[in-house]
């Protein structure tokens, strides 16, 4: 099994230590979890879920478009946005594809990534497998985070 923690410090790196990414810490995205934490949940899962499933993938561009596949740069709970993108969940991977590509270089396979992780919400399923592996890892953890279950067992872990 491999080192999660260092797959994904390996191929992120330079959008971890990006200051853009950074900013994502202070936007929450579900329950009390911040933007920033929940991308880095996705890539997490997305890594075990292929492994543990035995589904072979570029880890490089999992761990690439999981981190960015949120990277929409405004808090979705503010009054100011709720009337522009009164349908975030449609919207934002394509704005979050305009803004990673602004500053990253990208494969096909992480632009997939993002521009589909919505799936059905987009209504054009992804066409790869590490897309399906990231939007299925973004329900999960979007699901453990807006019932407050993900963030007590992180905690809980990082304390052991």
């Amino acid at each position: 099994m491999t080192k999660v923690g260092d797959v994904i410090k390996k191929d992120g790196m330079d959008i971890l230590r990006s200051e853009h990414h950074k900013k994502t810490k202070r936007d929450i995205q579900h329950g009390n979890m911040s933007v920033r934490q929940h991308e880095i949940n996705v890539a997490r899962y997305s890594i075990r879920i292929s492994e543990m499933l035995g589904i072979p993938c570029d880890k490089r561009a999992l761990v690439r478009g999981a981190l960015l596949h949120d990277f929409f740069q405004y808090d979705w709970h503010d009054k100011d946005h709720a009337n522009v993108f009164r349908l975030h969940g449609i919207h934002h991977p394509g704005i979050a594809l305009k803004n990673a590509e602004k500053e990253f270089v990208l494969s096909d396979l992480e632009k997939e990534i993002i521009r589909k992780h919505m799936w059905p919400l987009t209504v054009i399923p992804p066409t790869c497998r590490e897309a399906w592996i990231v939007s299925m890892a973004d329900k999960y953890c979007s699901l453990m985070e807006t019932v407050r279950i993900h963030r007590k067992r992180f905690r809980r872990r990082q304390s052991r």
